[in-house]
């Protein structure tokens, strides 16, 4: 019989079925969620269990839960995911219940969660909940503190939620494969006392990225920091969705990095605090106001700010070529160089060719190239007046006068007051 006893008997993960679940495991198990898209889903309050705000992941969702004799039970496949990274690219990722990222996690302070892990990748696997606090046996390093998890097996973890704040989960096992497949998601653990640390818009993603040469879909997992796609949640701009808050609202934007190298995060129009880390919440007198927050490989970062400035602010990694798509690191530069009588004979061969880079690169926001399959432009997305040149980790923050509380619907440009917005100096 399968009791709490014997799952924690061995003080690690607990095996509960091999490559046939038994019946009777299999019975125990709750039925794996999967999303509707690839959009924002927008936050759903609980059910049952103790009350909480919802954070809204971007790009994302949250998994539904089955509370059982006072545990809160969730169920998570590892396995093959196909992931729309943008409008016209898509990657064949590894992740959890169909996705890469998996589902948001979402628990209270003093919860006690069981967590089930069903294995239907190729190769054995593990889950590590990053920066919670639990018993050793239930941290998820394969071959350290539990066997690993092979294919076919399903494992539960159980402990209980100790302190409040914004965690992770990803594998410790093959981890350079398996993370650079787009294995990983977040686990928001939210305070017991709902008055503590209260927005009303809050808002969690991951930052992740891929090597993927155009006209294929499946990471290079070998590359260590030369990739060409920079994402949040397995998307990059255009198709990272805009985070939506009306006038006077506190928000909050939790983010973690689990990249290979560090991302400097930039807000227009606003100033913030860091007001968390995996380490927990920042107290108020520790925070301090920035417009950029660094963010360190392996770590989470919580910022707030009240959305008083009616706009769309640009929201962005500020590593330049972290905001392009599909960027070729070997293209020589060509500012100043004439190519018209190479660009003529090349033309003879291949009839589509033509010259770029010698003024610049601004004007590839406005081609329309033909593209290999599978792949996007370095610089795309258009805007109120005209391209806007971007890729990778980029989006905007929409703050809008009279916005429906819960409304998370993309409102549209941002219509500025007349003498708002700059202009041509006729005559200059």
């Amino acid at each position: 019989m399968l009791t709490r006893r014997t799952i924690l008997a061995g003080a690690g993960a607990a095996l509960i079925g091999t490559a046939a679940v038994s019946r009777a495991a299999a019975a125990t198990v709750p039925e794996a969620a999967y999303p509707a898209g690839s959009r924002t889903a927008p936050p759903k309050l609980p059910s049952d269990g103790r009350p909480f705000r919802p954070v809204v992941t971007l790009n994302g969702w949250s998994a539904p839960w089955r509370l059982r004799d006072g545990w809160k039970e969730f169920h998570l496949v590892a396995e093959k995911v196909e992931r729309e990274v943008a409008p016209g690219m898509k990657a064949r990722l590894w992740g959890y219940n169909g996705q890469s990222p998996g589902p948001t996690i979402e628990a209270v302070e003093g919860d006690r969660v069981r967590l089930f892990v069903t294995n239907k990748l190729p190769e054995h696997t593990t889950i590590h909940w990053h920066g919670m606090r639990l018993p050793n046996g239930m941290d998820g390093v394969g071959g350290l503190t539990q066997p690993q998890i092979r294919p076919g097996e399903t494992y539960v973890y159980e402990f209980a939620l100790s302190r409040s704040g914004t965690f992770m989960y990803h594998p410790h096992a093959d981890e350079m494969v398996q993370m650079a497949m787009g294995m990983m998601g977040l686990f928001v653990v939210h305070p017991r006392d709902m008055r503590q640390q209260a927005v009303e818009r809050d808002y969690a993603f991951l930052i992740n990225a891929y090597d993927i040469d155009p006209g294929s879909f499946v990471p290079k997992v070998a590359t260590m920091t030369e990739f060409n796609l920079w994402s949040w949640n397995s998307r990059v701009f255009p198709g990272i969705d805009p985070l939506v808050a009306a006038t006077g609202e506190r928000v909050r934007i939790r983010m973690g990095n689990l990249t290979m190298t560090n991302h400097p995060i930039h807000l227009h129009g606003y100033h913030f605090s860091v007001t968390g880390t995996d380490g927990g919440w920042v107290p108020p007198g520790g925070r301090w106001p920035e417009v950029t927050v660094d963010m360190p490989v392996g770590a989470m970062r919580a910022i707030e700010f009240v959305a008083d400035a009616p706009g769309d602010w640009a929201f962005h990694c500020h590593k330049s070529h972290h905001t392009m798509n599909a960027m070729g690191h070997q293209v020589p530069t060509m500012i100043g160089v004439d190519q018209r009588a190479v660009a003529k004979r090349m033309v003879e061969l291949i009839p589509d060719y033509m010259a770029m880079g010698d003024k610049g690169m601004a004007d590839m926001g406005a081609m329309e190239m033909p593209l290999p399959d599978n792949t996007l432009p370095m610089m795309t997305g258009r805007g109120p007046f005209g391209p806007i040149e971007m890729g990778g980790m980029f989006t905007t923050v929409k703050v809008r006068d009279g916005l429906k509380a819960g409304d998370y619907r993309d409102p549209g440009w941002y219509r500025h007051p007349p003498g708002t917005v700059a202009r041509k100096v006729e005559g200059a």
